[in-house]
């Protein structure tokens, strides 16, 4: 349940059109409904923005199904990360309207549909680096942010990332997602005056030890302004960029009675 869910429910009692005792049917899972494998997170939208969101590995397909169903039946829409492709063939098959993106590895439902807000740049150093950039992009376009992409823009060609500085500048907030040396991100943060986000991937032979000397990298980056998310985290880089560029929108009046 959101904001304007509850909001539109208190109207409706309000103004007699539903009772108080199916109002508090509706809210009786509200904060949280037990599954006994599971406590869904009713109230999250609430308070976070977005509800919650399912990490699917280590679940069962009917863990995850059944969980689904749930979210969706409170009116909430559904975001499900590190989603394999049999699990998303059993969540299609309870949810048709599902969309599988199989790249980054998530499931979503949108609601219903949204206007994107705002502006999130998102650079990945090489081809190799997309499904983890894929995975930060829908899942901040779902939450409601306007994302635009750019590819394979590495150090080992940096006249590719020059010549997209104008694109670079007119972001809220970038995303930056490199393996092997793991080096863009502090050269984009020489560049820009706005928040990075920095991904490192496991992309790169044996001595990058599966991303960790990127994340190492850019830990230790000497350009101020980047934050740094664990190796391969697409959807934490996601969220966090699409709370920041939120930051740049006015808070919209609520509806009129």
């Amino acid at each position: 349940m959101d904001s304007l869910h509850l909001k539109k429910l208190l109207q409706q009692v309000q103004s007699g059109s539903v009772s108080v005792q199916h109002a508090l049917q509706e809210l009786r899972t509200l904060p949280y409904e037990d599954l006994g494998f599971a406590s869904i997170d009713h109230h999250r939208s609430l308070r976070q923005g977005f509800p919650e969101v399912i990490f699917c590995e280590g679940k069962t397909k009917t863990q995850v199904t059944s969980i689904a169903r749930k979210l969706l039946k409170n009116g909430n829409s559904l975001l499900a990360t590190r989603v394999q492709p049999d699990v998303a063939r059993a969540l299609i098959r309870a949810i048709p309207k599902a969309v599988y993106h199989k790249e980054a590895r998530l499931l979503s439902v949108q609601k219903s549909k949204q206007t994107l807000l705002g502006n999130i740049v998102i650079l990945t150093a090489g081809t190799s680096d997309i499904p983890v950039a894929e995975e930060a992009r829908i899942t901040a376009e779902v939450m409601g942010s306007q994302v635009q992409t750019i590819f394979d823009v590495g150090v080992a060609g940096l006249h590719r990332l020059l010549d997209r500085q104008e694109t670079l500048h007119q972001a809220r907030v970038l995303i930056v997602v490199a393996g092997m040396d793991g080096v863009l991100p502090s050269v984009v943060g020489g560049l820009v005056d706005k928040p990075i986000i920095a991904i490192p991937t496991s992309q790169g032979y044996g001595a990058s030890f599966g991303g960790l000397a990127a994340l190492l990298t850019m830990l230790n980056a000497c350009s101020s302004g980047v934050g740094v998310m664990n190796i391969d985290n697409g959807f934490g880089a996601g969220c966090l960029a699409h709370r920041i560029n939120l930051l740049g929108e006015s808070p919209k009046p609520p509806p009129p009675h």
